[in-house]
């Protein structure tokens, strides 16, 4: 039957016990006829006296025998040597025949190799993909249904992804001026990047900018929600174009408003620019009837860092609390606000 390692003797001979050396006062190595692996493995005796092993002498290379100091010359064969262990031989696969195996299974619980269908199992007997290689350094998975590892160092890039297809879907991948992306899905926008300068920068971070059309002779003695109609940016599309800002996320999220306003008439008894969240409610309010006349611009700002739920809502409200329905609200008026955490 076939077998791995040396070819298996034919005949079997018995090794020497002992081995004697006649020393002469100057020599202190000698040639054994058996290899041994340590110091321990065999006993020495000279002059009938048992030498030390490593102190009285040592063995190099298996067979090399050196003693610290060299044996007396006395008559005869005055060395002896009695061989405890021995190295035999070793097992090994011939360097000039290939290794083959159509399916290898150790331990069908860790680790199993079809070779059939080019698949590598860990922890299964019956492995779902492949194992791909590619470019310099690959091993990826690119099987929708399962999760990803792609490891690759080409020309154009240096790689690392891993997504779960699933209701749990994660990439990362990290390519060459260090580009980070954490997408769902394999080759959508990158969300995280860091440049070789050290620059981060986060394209899909909820992010927006508006600003208002003007709002002529608002109404007197209710909230009226400031319409910021016009959309600079609206990164992540979190603005509804229109008043209300949504948090995609539980966070802490920067909001800041900023709005214009003409002909404050001072027979209101109050103005105020309310920041309304789900959470809670932040205002801006000044007393109109300080002043000696109407106030041709004045222009109200809010700037806080506040925390919203996951769907919550964020609006600007301006209220006149009685008077001439007179106040506009100018296009220079602006809302904007940013996730921070």
């Amino acid at each position: 039957m076939p077998y791995l390692g040396n070819t298996a003797g034919n005949r079997f001979v018995a090794s020497k016990a002992a081995t004697q050396f006649s020393g002469d006062g100057s020599t202190t190595a000698f040639t054994l006829d058996h290899a041994v692996g340590s110091d321990e493995d065999i006993l020495v005796s000279v002059d009938g006296v048992i030498q030390e092993p490593s102190v009285a002498y040592a063995v190099s290379n298996g067979t090399t025998l050196t003693f610290t100091g060299a044996p007396s010359n006395n008559s005869g064969n005055n060395i002896f040597v009695y061989y405890l262990f021995r190295t035999v031989g070793t097992v090994s696969h011939p360097s000039n025949n290939a290794l083959q195996a159509s399916d290898i299974t150790v331990d069908t619980t860790t680790l199993v190799t079809d070779s059939t269908n080019n698949r590598v199992g860990i922890g299964t007997a019956s492995p779902a993909v492949a194992l791909e290689t590619s470019g310099d350094m690959a091993v990826s998975d690119t099987s929708t249904a399962s999760k990803r590892l792609q490891l690759s160092a080409g020309a154009s890039e240096h790689t690392i992804n891993s997504a779960n297809y699933g209701s749990d879907m994660m990439d990362l991948n990290i390519q060459a001026e260090n580009t980070i992306f954490k997408n769902g899905l394999i080759g959508v926008a990158e969300s995280m990047k860091i440049d070789s300068a050290g620059h981060i920068t986060k394209p899909l971070q909820s992010a927006f900018m508006a600003y208002a059309n003007e709002q002529a002779d608002i109404a007197v003695g209710a909230n009226v929600n400031v319409v910021f109609a016009n959309e600079r940016f609206d990164q992540n599309a979190d603005f509804d174009g229109t008043s209300t800002f949504t948090a995609p996320v539980t966070g802490r999220y920067q909001l800041n408003a900023s709005v214009y306003l003409l002909g404050v008439d001072t027979a209101s008894a109050y103005y105020y620019l309310e920041l309304q969240t789900s959470n809670e409610l932040y205002y801006n309010i000044i007393d109109s009837t300080e002043f000696n006349a109407d106030l041709n611009y004045w222009t109200f700002t809010l700037s806080h860092l506040v925390d919203m739920d996951a769907s919550d809502t964020a609006v600007c409200r301006i209220l006149q609390a009685n008077g001439t329905s007179q106040t506009h609200i100018n296009a220079n008026s602006f809302f904007s606000g940013y996730l921070v955490c």
